[in-house]
């Protein structure tokens, strides 16, 4: 590990804490305790990746995105998925002009900074892989012609765990494109009595901008630049490692609960959410504990369960709590 680039890292991150402080300040500010959501979809946008966010209706998931476009001054559009949706009503498409004899290129609500994607399992199979296509390549394409996504661009696509009627599962192929799979849960008596009293009252709190979008880029390249030395990183593929093959793992009682395990791109999303995680804590380097923070969040979606594991009732995450108990750090 180069100390001279941790110092140097450190000393930009000393700098750029203040403005950090103030974006969890202002983001906790309107979104009352889920901690963990918060860090979770914070540490998403640090890395550049997009969130998956599964919960019950009525957990302030609109409200979320929307704050967080408003203390990032960024553009904000919001998709309804429907069965009937077309890919062309998220992408956009070519219009004719009676006036001009010619087309011209109307663009969708995908070209946006903050993107909520709500109920993403609503829709059919093609519009999810349009939006999912857009996530990826940061362009769309329509009329023979390529159009580049605003940057900074960040997806959060909900989907509800309780109705299945009319839903259409994303694939395992596509969900793997979601950096982070966060679950948002009810929340305390204590935080629910806080709900009441702010958002309750004649005047609800709301978010100021504390930054602008173009400070978040800069934000996402120092997140890029934090150190991950070989250790930590031997120690991330041994966590990934353990999801493919349990066995060679030393971990038998899980070995059967697995059908497959995390492919290179969820190493990679580890190494990144890691990054990003450090940078929110002040850190100009990545410890193990930071990769079992970030863990859970990474692996969530990427593990796919046997139906041994369905017949005994094991979640998925009972299977990583045990992958990070058992795998060493050294």
């Amino acid at each position: 590990m180069s100390r001279e680039r941790i110092e140097r890292i450190e000393k930009t991150i000393r700098e750029k804490e203040p403005l950090v402080e103030r974006l969890r300040d202002e983001f906790s500010k309107v979104i009352v305790g889920q901690e963990e959501f918060r860090m979770g979809l914070l540490t998403a946008l640090f890395c550049d990746g997009h969130a998956l966010i599964e919960g019950v209706p009525g957990l302030a998931k609109t409200l979320a995105a929307k704050t967080l476009a408003s203390c990032l001054d960024a553009a904000f559009s919001r998709i309804q998925f429907t069965p009937d949706l077309l890919p062309a009503d998220l992408t956009g498409t070519m219009v004719f002009l009676p006036e001009r004899g010619t087309f011209e290129a109307r663009k969708g609500p995908v070209f946006t900074q903050i993107l909520l994607a709500d109920e993403i399992n609503r829709a059919p199979a093609k519009v999810q892989s349009a939006l999912l296509e857009a996530m990826q390549e940061r362009q769309v394409t329509f009329g023979g012609t390529t159009h580049p996504l605003p940057k900074p661009f960040f997806v959060m696509a909900t989907q509800n765990p309780i109705e299945q009627e009319g839903t259409y599962p994303l694939p395992e192929a596509q969900v793997d494109r979601f950096l982070v799979k966060l679950k948002i849960d009810y929340p305390s008596s204590e935080e629910e009595l806080a709900i009441l009293e702010r958002m309750g009252s004649p005047e609800p709190p709301s978010a100021s901008a504390v930054m602008d979008p173009g400070m978040l880029l800069e934000l996402q390249r120092l997140s890029a630049d934090v150190v991950v030395e070989r250790s930590v990183l031997e120690y991330m593929v041994r966590i990934i490692t353990a999801t493919r093959f349990p066995r060679q793992a030393g971990l038998q009682e899980i070995a059967d609960l697995i059908s497959y395990g995390a492919s290179p791109r969820g190493t990679l999303c580890l190494q990144a959410a890691s990054r990003a995680r450090a940078l929110l804590e002040g850190q100009g380097f990545v410890t193990p504990d930071i990769v079992k923070e970030v863990a859970p969040d990474v692996l969530r979606h990427r593990i796919i369960l046997s139906f041994e594991a369905e017949a005994e009732q094991v979640g998925v995450e009972e299977v990583i709590k045990t992958i990070l108990g058992r795998v060493p750090v050294k």
